[in-house]
């Protein structure tokens, strides 16, 4: 046995309201997805930069960092890279655009000489647009 309580039309009313319940539910879970991303965007290699009091300029979207550490291996990003690879290695990462930016990261311990080593493999490759990466001074008392 069923009882109908409502004895007006079968038809449905408009309703004139957006639902925005499904919208915080989209935006909540990309909030999520882009805190957890976020730290895993960064270069994890520890190296002892020194400091620099030049102003600080903008950082690109997708900046491709050259690390000299201190006991003198490189790395590309994250990854390790032996000197005779690393032409090959940086027209994979850049797609073969040697007007691409290198960002060069070298240790405090590294020696000048060294440094210049590592600059002088990327003008062999082809790559001459190289930025020097040191922490920023922060001015004191």
């Amino acid at each position: 046995m069923s009882v109908r309580l409502d004895h007006g039309e079968d038809t449905l009313n408009e309703v004139h309201e957006i639902n925005v319940t499904p919208f915080i539910d989209v935006m909540l879970v990309l909030l999520v997805i882009f805190m957890v991303a976020a730290p895993l965007a960064t270069v994890d290699i520890q190296v002892n930069l020194p400091a620099a009091s030049a102003q600080p300029q903008p950082r690109p979207d997708k900046p491709l960092y050259l690390s000299v550490k201190a006991d003198l291996s490189l790395a590309l990003g994250n990854d390790p890279v032996s000197r005779e690879l690393l032409p090959t290695a940086l027209d994979g990462a850049t797609n073969g655009d040697k007007n691409s930016r290198i960002y060069l990261r070298a240790d405090k311990a590294v020696p000048y000489g060294d440094v210049m080593d590592v600059m002088n493999l990327l003008r062999g490759a082809g790559y001459s647009t190289v930025a020097l990466v040191g922490m920023e001074k922060v001015p004191g008392p």
